[in-house]
């Protein structure tokens, strides 16, 4: 959607968060944007949940770590039993949520970013999800890759298929990494955005996975890995 229509139809976003200083906070942070309304928040779990599903919002903002439920549980819940929700989620998380990450990553959630988030990276990052995309704070990016791969167990230079990537499409994954978004990654490339899309399909082939942050964080795990064994 084009800044005019936002302008006219703000993306509507409900936060679930339990601590009442962090939750007050964002949403502050959140009015200061014309093109964002807050329709909802809660600070438990349970109540974050029929929230969203009696609200039907277009971003939910979740705090891993809520009473009742988590935010994890949250997403599951949503993914398993609420097809027709159109929410997107956006984790809004600290260091030590990281092993969360993952499950809610599993369960559908389309960004993550740190509590310590700049208000306008806060901004963009919503806009980036409600685009479709997905967002990864590029300051987590190389402890979650390393948490997967444990998690999946495998040999990561045996198993990425990253060796097989085309030249081009090594230089979208690693803007990508660095957190440039489609239309970014095009512009820096000079490539369209549907050519973009078109190398992330064979991206996602290639390496076996179904979404941009999965890409990202093999990339980031295989890269590193490399580099420290050159």
């Amino acid at each position: 959607k084009s800044f005019c229509e936002n302008k006219m139809k703000p993306i509507t976003i409900v936060i679930g968060e339990d601590h009442s200083l962090v939750r007050e906070g964002v949403k502050r942070i959140l009015e200061e944007f014309n093109d964002f309304q807050v329709v909802g928040e809660a600070s438990n779990g349970q109540s974050f949940l029929d929230l969203i599903k009696s609200k039907n919002p277009e971003i939910a903002i979740i705090d891993i770590r809520m009473p009742i439920l988590n935010g994890v549980e949250v997403l599951q819940d949503l993914k398993k039993n609420e097809p027709n929700i159109r929410t997107r989620g956006l984790i809004l998380t600290a260091f030590a949520d990281d092993e969360y990450i993952l499950d809610a990553m599993e369960a559908g959630a389309a960004g993550y970013l740190l509590k310590s988030v700049e208000p306008n990276e806060l901004a963009e990052a919503i806009r980036t999800v409600h685009q479709g995309e997905s967002v990864l704070d590029p300051k987590i990016s190389l402890r979650l890759a390393r948490i997967w791969n444990e998690k999946r167990r495998g040999n990561l230079k045996k198993t990425t298929g990253i060796e097989s990537l085309s030249t081009r499409e090594v230089e979208v994954l690693k803007l990508a990494i660095k957190g440039l978004r489609n239309k970014d990654i095009g512009v820096e490339l000079i490539i369209s955005v549907r050519t973009v899309e078109g190398h992330f399909n064979s991206i996602f082939n290639k390496l076996g996975v179904s979404s941009k942050i999965e890409a990202v964080l093999l990339g980031v795990a295989f890269w590193h890995n490399t580099s420290v064994e050159n």
